[in-house]
């Protein structure tokens, strides 16, 4: 059987300026990521991932080819289409978290389907989601806490409980270790390695090559083109033995 792709860009090109002044941010990029993949996403300042990442994320469209999300070719719906298919299919982790600081860890989560209309969630159903999300990333018994009162890596776990919630055919996380110290990076990593290894599709911006190693598939863009696209193969026992270190240290942490 034939894998499925979720991700399968054609020949994308997004060009920025008019007339003799243009610059091509993206210059002819083709690849395909299939259903399961965890993938990272490498390059300089300038070399176009961002807006690579904008344009699979549909914050953007592309000036030329095509983007196939999911089987549906979204390269040239409207603004108001695309916000549907975000919210529909795709779940977003951000280097800096995007939390309210007035709503607690539960009312973050939610976010997500307090504006999802295709089928609207019930009032009723929109926290126990919440504290099912809450719970898959160990966060169940901080649900009431503001950000302020969580850590750096908690507030990241609470915002991938947000980004699960709506059940999304694709994660996308952009610079997801950015802002945090080296154990609750490797708490990160331990919980999106978790999240592919039961099934989920996430692709991930970094500038770090060691949080790129625990990918299952590492992709370099240059100067708007794919400089380089390889199998990173099974995680070495070093990297393993890092990830089951910090789910133990955070287990501990959270009892």
């Amino acid at each position: 059987m034939s894998a499925t792709a979720i991700i399968e860009i054609i020949d994308l090109k997004k060009i920025y300026g008019t007339g003799d002044v243009q610059v091509a941010a993206l210059d002819g990029v083709s690849l395909k990521i299939n259903q399961g993949e965890f993938v990272a996403i490498m390059g300089p300042s300038g070399s176009g991932k961002s807006t690579l990442m904008n344009i699979l994320a549909c914050l953007d469209r592309p000036t030329e080819g095509s983007y196939i999300l999911d089987g549906e070719d979204v390269s040239n719906l409207s603004r108001v289409q695309l916000a549907h298919i975000r919210n529909r299919k795709l779940g977003f982790v951000f280097q800096s978290y995007n939390l309210l600081p007035r709503l607690d860890a539960a009312e973050n989560v939610m976010l997500p389907i307090i504006y999802q209309r295709d089928p609207p969630v019930p009032v009723g159903e929109r926290r126990d989601k919440a504290l099912a999300a809450l719970d898959v990333v160990g966060l169940a018994n901080r649900a009431h806490h503001l950000p302020k009162a969580l850590s750096g890596g908690q507030q990241q776990r609470v915002a991938i409980a947000r980004a699960l919630i709506n059940d999304p055919v694709l994660i996308l996380a952009d610079e997801p270790t950015g802002n945090l110290d080296s154990r609750s990076s490797y708490e990160i990593m331990a919980l999106l390695h978790g999240l592919h290894e039961r099934g989920r599709t996430i692709v991930m911006v970094t500038h770090e090559p060691d949080i790129a190693q625990y990918t299952g598939r590492i992709i370099s863009i240059r100067d708007g083109k794919l400089e380089t696209d390889k199998q990173n193969g099974k995680l070495g026992e070093e990297l393993r033995q890092k990830l089951r270190l910090a789910i133990q240290e955070s287990a501990g942490t959270e009892s």
